[in-house]
């Protein structure tokens, strides 16, 4: 009816106009301003910050690389054993020790009995053997010893030869070492006074530490051991990128175990070695040097000097 406002007229004047037509209603732009920003300098942070975790994981990695490889720098262990006593005419009987719980031998080896009626069959040598390679590769080393007289018992290390496989290290080595002189003791009733440990290049160090452990032994004969072994793995490009000190536990430091050791010393050695002459001046107990001739077959002056050296051993 003109002049009268019907009530539906008045609703729609009371409905603001933005709520017509929904958000459509909104001023464009509204909603952008009211979103959050992101500060460049926290993104910088946070990838920097991610950039370093990534770094320290990598080299962190590598460090575990290094400690569970490194050991390949200094020790070259093979498995297959190609000579035995055998081949240099040597009656020998293979043995088997240090068995575990489920009775299998954690180390394999020889025991090779003097001759009947040899001027040092009293003596027992426990042969230490350096880090390369296996009992195969001394077999002339042992045929030296068997000239001299001597029972002699040799093994292969854990991870050497057919002995249990095992990541070389010092510590497996002395642990081996000890268990041969108990399979002596216990097994063949070997007199320790009677025993003499004999090691070659990185062996000639272990008879060293184990003779410095062990006063009651007949005496230590060394060919030729390693001034600085480790050498071989801190002195790696590869160890400049971690903390390889802290990584590795071996050290076979020749000078503290040449001045440790009190019983008699034999000592071989090539001229000209001035760092291994200092550590042979450590020695403290009864001492002789035999200065071995590079250009020549050495066999018979080692046979010569060790008969002569074991004759003028103290009996005990």
């Amino acid at each position: 009816m003109p002049g009268k406002k019907t009530r539906l007229e008045i609703v729609a004047r009371r409905v603001p106009a933005s709520a017509k037509g929904g958000r459509a209603g909104k001023r464009p732009g509204a909603e952008a301003a009211g979103a959050p920003r992101v500060s460049g300098r926290w993104l910088v942070s946070a990838v920097a910050l991610t950039i370093g975790a990534a770094a320290l994981c990598g080299w962190c990695a590598l460090c575990l690389l290094f400690w569970q490889g490194s050991w390949q720098l200094l020790y070259h262990p093979a498995a297959a054993v190609e000579r035995t006593p055998a081949s240099a005419g040597l009656a020998f009987d293979p043995v088997a020790l240090a068995t575990t719980e489920a009775g299998e031998p954690r180390l394999r080896g020889w025991w090779i009995p003097a001759a009947p009626g040899a001027a040092s069959s009293r003596f027992t040598v426990i042969f230490l053997h350096g880090q390369d390679g296996n009992l195969g590769d001394t077999v002339d080393a042992l045929a030296r010893l068997h000239a001299v007289g001597v029972n002699v018992l040799a093994f292969d290390y854990r991870g050497y030869g057919q002995s249990q496989f095992a990541r070389p290290s010092e510590a497996l080595w002395l642990q081996d070492a000890e268990w041969a002189f108990k399979y002596l003791e216990g097994t063949r009733h070997v007199d320790p006074a009677t025993i003499v440990l004999v090691g070659t290049g990185l062996g000639a160090n272990l008879a060293l530490e184990v003779g410095a452990e062990h006063a009651e032994f007949a005496g230590v004969v060394v060919e030729l051991p390693t001034a600085a072994p480790m050498d071989a793995i801190f002195n790696d490009a590869r160890a400049r990128l971690v903390p390889a000190r802290l990584l590795v536990r071996d050290r076979y430091d020749l000078d503290a175990a040449a001045a440790a050791v009190r019983i008699p010393v034999l000592w071989f050695e090539r001229p000209m070695q001035d760092e291994k002459s200092r550590a042979y001046a450590q020695v403290a107990a009864r001492k002789m040097i035999v200065w071995i001739n590079p250009l020549g077959d050495t066999s018979e002056q080692y046979e010569d000097a060790l008969a002569r050296w074991l004759d003028e051993l103290p009996a005990r």
